[in-house]
């Protein structure tokens, strides 16, 4: 909702005292972001606008007065940077969620629609978020596909849709820049890309994982300003003197413990640190909270919850350049959360443009998801398959030994070479192995399976599935079974989408996903569940063991926009060389 002039001449006057305020919070305890103290004043609001922040009981005037003894009163908390697709939900529904949490403002990059559907997911995006009390601002996917040359989606993106992109209002930047190798060596395509970005004005978002030295200096040169990347404290701190605005992220919270400490060491805390979810799948999202529970965590590792409070506020307005938001003070919107401690944030009430949205978190009124937004749907474009399609083939090869590549470990993998035996054409599947199978499903190219030996994961019982796989989100299959794997496969070609558990030839669980191939019709409660019955009885099929292999990864394991080995649609990968590796190293017959 925007500020009306008229809302602004009203304000004006009701602040002097010539009209009463539509709204007045009195008795706030106030978490003031510029100074850091916690002062009470009453906040005078007009339509959707804060009038006045005065002295405790100075006004009585107003058509509705809140009495806030008790609570702390925050700004809206501000996501700085999330896919909306990992809660697999639609706008709307995402919405009822995170505002009973109090976010009430969040910077969406639709990267992973955009690596299906092109710029129609992202107008989907705009489109399917429009007149939510959630804040949604987009970002434009930058990189579609993230890795050129090594994978294929559903679409390419280059100067020419940037600047499409950027030219439409509700796009206030350049989504994260995950091709650093492309910005490194200076690629037409992301130079056509990141020029669009600087010439637009708009901010430009980073993803400099592994960058230090000389090369994450000549990633700033380049324009980028943010990262969210973070893998270590050393990691944050090298980024923040750097110059990049830190998003610190949720989503691996293994780290949060020593970048706190680092963060805490240095003489004071920057502006330019700034907290984000990136990605939070939906049971999580319901369980545990987006952002507040980030900011808890923060504050459980030991930073005071005034300064966690800041940066998913006042700092993340700054970023987003938002100067309506992240702060109580006169001219600002009326986004507030109310805590009843600062030792563990939990909202009590969320007030959106000036009117009480949630309490006790429920939301006071429904949701509306637009009307006259149809859902892309039907984007499996793939025939069902045999358990003969999951097998691994050697071209030419009958009997005898073959000495192959292979993937080892989970998100930081490495390669590894390992002797099989061939049988009829086939590979023997060794102890300790699985397969990792993946094919393209945009319809692009032919879609000939890829096949691949994944070590590390121990031996799978049976397969899993998920046409959910950043960021090309090709159908991915891992497994032993050949029969388990197309099981899974199929139930995910028929409906449209999703995830799958299959074991023994019998469906353990099913999530399906049909908008897209990522997103649920259900509500959110409803998907909420099925999703936390399939994380759990994943179980049933593999060994997890944090921090790295986990439930999780199943969704990152083809991100060759990483470095090390990789299964993409168009074969074995290695993301540190950006190239394509054959993996037969030998062959000898019998």
């Amino acid at each position: 909702m925007n500020i009306t002039e008229q809302t602004r001449r009203n304000a004006i006057r009701a602040a002097k005292g010539n009209i009463p305020f539509d709204l007045l919070l009195t008795q706030a305890n106030i978490v003031d972001m510029v100074t850091g103290e916690i002062r009470s004043a009453d906040i005078g609001i007009v339509d959707n606008l804060i009038a006045s922040v005065h002295p405790t009981g100075s006004r009585t005037d107003a058509k509705e007065v809140h009495d806030l003894s008790g609570y702390f009163i925050s700004p809206g908390l501000i996501d700085t940077h999330v896919h909306l697709e990992s809660s697999h939900l639609p706008p709307a529904r995402y919405a009822e969620i995170v505002l009973t949490q109090g976010t009430t403002a969040v910077f969406w990059d639709p990267h992973e629609l955009a690596n299906v559907l092109g710029l129609e997911g992202v107008r989907y995006a705009i489109d399917s978020s429009r007149n939510l009390p959630l804040d949604v601002m987009v970002a434009a996917p930058s990189s579609v596909p993230s890795t050129p040359g090594l994978e294929m989606s559903g679409a390419d993106f280059a100067g020419k849709e940037m600047s499409t992109m950027l030219s439409w209002p509700e796009v206030r930047g350049v989504a994260e820049v995950m091709d650093m190798h492309g910005v490194l060596n200076g690629s037409e395509k992301m130079e056509e890309v990141l020029n669009a970005g600087l010439q637009s004005g708009k901010l430009i978002e980073g993803h400099a994982r592994g960058l230090k030295g000389a090369e994450l200096q000549a990633y700033l040169a380049a324009g980028v300003t943010s990262d969210h990347e973070l893998t270590s404290a050393d990691d944050a701190l090298e980024k923040l003197r750097a110059g990049l605005t830190l998003e610190i992220r949720g989503s691996h919270p293994y780290l949060l413990p020593d970048i706190v400490n680092a963060l805490r060491s240095l003489p004071h805390l920057s502006s330019q640190i700034t907290v984000c979810t990136d990605d939070v799948p939906p049971d999580m999202l319901i369980e545990k909270g987006g952002i507040i529970a980030l900011l808890n965590l923060l504050i459980e590792y030991g930073m005071p919850a005034t300064d966690a409070l800041r940066f998913a506020t006042l700092n993340a307005a700054i970023r987003l350049q938002r100067n309506d938001l992240g702060l109580i003070a006169a001219g600002r919107k009326a986004n507030f959360v109310l805590f009843d401690s600062l030792t563990t944030l939990k909202a009590q009430a969320v007030y959106v443009a000036g009117k009480k949205i949630a309490e006790k978190g429920k939301l006071i009124h429904a949701i509306s998801s637009p009307s006259d937004i149809l859902p892309p749907r039907d984007t499996m474009h793939l025939s069902p398959i045999t358990a003969d399609d999951c097998q691994l083939k050697i071209d030419g090869v009958n009997n005898g030994i073959a000495r192959l590549r292979h993937i080892h470990g989970a998100r930081f993998t490495q390669w590894g070479e390992v002797d099989v035996q061939v049988t009829n054409g086939i590979v023997q599947l060794p102890d300790n192995f699985s397969f990792i199978r993946v094919q393209h499903r945009h319809g692009r190219h032919d879609a000939r399976p890829q096949i691949a030996l994944l070590e590390g994961w121990g031996e799978l019982r049976g397969a899993i599935a998920t046409s959910y796989s950043h960021d090309s989100h090709n159908l991915v299959v891992l497994g032993r079974d050949p029969q388990d794997m197309a099981i899974a496969a199929n139930l995910l070609i028929e409906s449209s989408g999703g995830m799958a558990l299959v074991q023994n030839g019998q469906i353990l669980a099913h999530v399906a996903m049909p908008i897209a191939g990522m997103l649920s019709d259900l509500p959110a409660s409803e998907l909420a569940e099925q999703f936390r019955q399939l994380r759990e009885l994943s179980h049933k099929i593999a060994d997890w063991e944090p921090p790295y292999r986990v439930f999780k990864a199943i969704e990152g394991t083809c991100l060759a926009c990483n470095a090390g080995p990789h299964l993409t649609d168009l074969g074995l990968t290695d993301g540190t060389t950006r190239q394509l590796v054959d993996a037969v190293l030998h062959f000898s017959e019998h």
